[in-house]
């Protein structure tokens, strides 16, 4: 069996991505290849804690939002995160894969309340630990949310899985002229002003030295393809 770089990992995967060529809601396909993936990383013996963004539903900062005020928008940005980590719950399970949903916001009838010592448990017993509603506190990101669950529960990396194939130095959707950028620093990304991940994140990420490993997630097998080591995407350390 090959064996994985890492031993305990949070994954960041893109809302955006699970709506699929919809690009609003759930695809069900997607989300299934989503869970089978992350099975065979499971079955490479690597412990997994997942984040998911909301992408696929609203955002925050969105111009369709302007009549909301940015805490009540941040919440609903919350909720609409929930959905996303039930339905990959509900795929993974279909898949043998046991998994357990923590929310930063208690909502005890679907998941269980965000407790650090009983997630850290659960990965032990090898189970898949979806962490849901961000960081539970407004004007904080689901990528501050996945720097902030990777540094509590020890991962060794954490792997933003997104709609991009890595950093580039300018948006390349507006300028196909920009490089990409295969290893950088966290400085670097901050001093740039990169839009892979809001500066908090990178900032946390660089205070626990968690490097980030920034992907294309509609590649089939990316997932496995980084945590066996092979250089795709771009790394941040």
């Amino acid at each position: 069996m090959p064996k994985a770089r890492y031993k305990r990992v949070l994954i960041k995967l893109s809302g955006e991505a699970f709506a699929g060529e919809n690009g609003f809601g759930i695809d069900p396909d997607v989300v299934h290849r989503v869970a089978g993936e992350i099975k065979e990383c499971v079955g490479l013996g690597v412990e997994c804690g997942i984040v998911v963004g909301a992408g696929n539903f609203l955002r925050a900062r969105s111009t369709s939002l302007h009549d909301i005020e940015r805490t009540t928008a941040d919440y609903m940005g919350m909720l609409a995160g929930v959905l996303n980590c039930l339905a990959l719950q509900a795929s993974l399970e279909l898949l043998g894969v046991q998994t357990r949903v923590q929310s930063a916001i208690e909502i005890r009838e679907v998941a269980e309340p965000y407790i650090r010592r009983r997630a850290m448990r659960h990965l032990e017993k090898e189970r898949v630990v979806v962490f849901a509603a961000g960081t539970g506190n407004p004007y904080f990101t689901t990528d501050t949310a996945a720097a902030l669950r990777a540094a509590e529960i020890g991962a060794e990396a954490l792997l933003k899985a997104t709609n991009v194939d890595g950093v580039y130095e300018r948006d390349p959707k507006s300028d196909t002229t920009a490089k990409k950028l295969d290893k950088l620093s966290y400085l670097d990304a901050l001093r740039l002003g990169l839009k892979v991940m809001d500066a908090t994140a990178i900032s946390l990420s660089m205070d626990t030295k968690i490097p980030v490993i920034v992907f294309d997630l509609h590649t089939p097998g990316n997932i496995r393809r980084v945590l066996l080591g092979e250089a795709i995407g771009s790394t941040i350390s």
